[in-house]
């Protein structure tokens, strides 16, 4: 029987009166003290995850070409798998802690052994598919989609951690989290250009990050919340921590075998010079083809001088814009010598200016054995003079200058969306102020594809008279200038009529 008499339980009548004994054991930590240290595992594992982001972009722009395309796949393909990892996460918020360790573990070695991965595959297996790129294409989707749901699990897993330290309410909880992984994100965003890619290259800088990934995991549940999991779970998990960081630590050892291996695979040939500069990275080949006497110069992956046939190439490019005055000559591009040594053949003329965006190239084409014996040591020569910028502002920054009787555009392929503002219209047109009345300029245009119309036509709306030709080695070019200019064509080229239809390139709409 109740006695009306008794004093009501705090909290009047039916208040809940909580559970003496805590739902889960008390953290090893202050409140404070571990919602800092959540948020720091956050912030670092933001930085591991952007860094995984910018090297699937820059290695699949860097192997398959055309950053725009690469970029947009990898991006939309990360953003719905996120979503996707989202949801997958809705069902491990009661085991937040072993979830969360797991995801890291995981995300740490698919992650940090992508670009390896990527790589191998361009390297030995690139008729995957049929095309040599589908391998790689194949696997960046696969890697973009895998990455992306391992992010996306992080912050429902997260917010349940936070939530475990110290409850506050799901908008400030959601608050702190974001801050911290967006600044972390930005983080990562300057330190993949900055540090990581130019101290320890796509595949060693994605090992660390990966490292790094794992350690600040492991750490973060193993020594916070490890009174939220198991024994058998927490073993479960340090194995897991353990074999990870022994794997990226096994492949940080042999990584420079294996990009030996791989270059070797992928250049046909010995590789002598392999270098990142601030640019792109640089490779001196020697003996492809089996004559081991010419050195081919490698730009990003791409076939930029092949020793074997540079003395044809650079006639076909100089010589026909040589016929008329040549006094003053700019070469734009051209940072590896071989144009210059063509165009140094020719009497009277009495200044070379060199614009190169890279300070590497030229670097190797003045003092590597290989790139002097195809440039003749022509930029050592005392009417030469080099200068390392950004080509498109140089030209902006001309005006007012002496004009030049003669330029050539050794320029890397459209085709590379860095190099598409260099065969726009805006950029011929600065061509054109630069130029004298009776000046040529000469273009490297590739293989006659409509991808060669659509540069003769662009070179064409900036008001120049075009002559588009073949040189003997079947690749393709564009003389033009003020005036028609006279083309004179070397042994086995010929002039072209040109092919109605194809509209220019602009820096607003590019066309290649």
């Amino acid at each position: 029987m109740i006695d009306p008499h008794a004093p009501a339980p705090p909290g009047g009548p039916g208040t809940h009166r909580p559970s003496a004994a805590p739902d889960r054991a008390p953290l090893p930590v202050k409140p404070a003290t571990g919602r800092f240290l959540v948020l720091a595992g956050v912030f670092v594992c933001a930085a591991c995850g952007l860094v995984y982001e910018l090297e699937l972009v820059a290695l699949a722009s860097y192997l398959m070409g055309d950053s725009v395309t690469q970029a947009s796949v990898v991006l939309s393909v990360m953003v719905f798998a996120m979503g996707l990892g989202s949801l997958a996460a809705k069902r491990l918020r009661h085991r937040a802690a072993a979830g969360f360790g797991m995801v890291e573990a995981v995300l740490a070695l698919v992650g940090g052994c992508s670009a390896l991965a990527l790589y191998a595959v361009f390297a030995w297996t690139g008729d995957w598919g049929g095309a040599w790129t589908d391998g790689p294409r194949y696997l960046l989707v696969a890697f973009s989609l895998a990455i992306g749901i391992l992010i996306g699990a992080e912050v429902p897993l997260l917010m349940v951690l936070i939530q475990r330290v110290r409850r506050q309410d799901p908008g400030g909880a959601v608050a702190d989290l974001f801050a911290a992984d967006y600044v972390g994100a930005l983080v990562g965003g300057l330190a993949f250009p900055f540090l990581l890619l130019p101290l320890l290259g796509q595949l060693t800088g994605a090992l660390v990050t990966g490292v790094v990934n794992a350690m600040a995991g492991g750490a973060l549940v193993l020594g916070l919340f490890r009174r939220d999991l198991s024994p058998r779970g927490r073993w479960l998990l340090l194995v897991a921590n353990v074999t990870v960081l022994g794997l990226l630590a096994t492949a940080l050892v042999l990584v420079d075998d294996f990009e030996r291996a791989a270059r070797n695979a992928l250049f046909g040939a010995q590789v002598r010079v392999a270098v990142q500069t601030g640019a792109q990275e640089v490779v001196l080949t020697q003996g492809a083809g089996g004559r081991g006497r010419f050195t081919d110069l490698y730009l990003d992956g791409r076939l930029r001088v092949r020793g074997s046939e540079a003395q044809r190439y650079r006639a076909a490019l100089v010589d026909p814009a040589m016929r008329g005055p040549h006094a003053r000559v700019l070469v734009l591009g051209g940072g590896d010598g071989v144009a210059v040594r063509e165009v140094l053949r020719r009497t009277g003329v009495r200044r070379v200016d060199v614009v190169d965006t890279d300070p590497g190239v030229v670097r190797l084409a003045r003092t590597d054995p290989g790139l002097t014996a195809l440039n003749g040591r022509a930029l050592s020569d005392p009417r030469v003079r080099v200068t390392t910028r950004d080509v498109f502002a140089m030209l902006r920054q001309a005006r007012g200058a002496a004009p030049y009787d003669v330029v050539i555009c050794d320029l890397p392929d459209p085709a590379l969306t860095d190099s598409t503002k260099l065969y726009s219209q805006e950029f011929y047109g600065l061509v054109g102020r630069v130029l004298t009345a009776r000046g040529r300029v000469v273009v490297h245009a590739g293989a006659l594809s409509g991808r060669f119309w659509t540069v003769a036509a662009t070179v064409r709306s900036a008001g120049l008279r075009v002559v588009p030709y073949r040189g003997s080695g079947g690749a393709g070019f564009v003389l033009a200038g003020w005036r028609s200019p006279e083309l004179v064509l070397p042994t086995g080229g010929r002039t072209l009529r040109p092919e109605p239809g194809y509209a220019p390139s602009t820096l607003v709409h590019p066309r290649y």
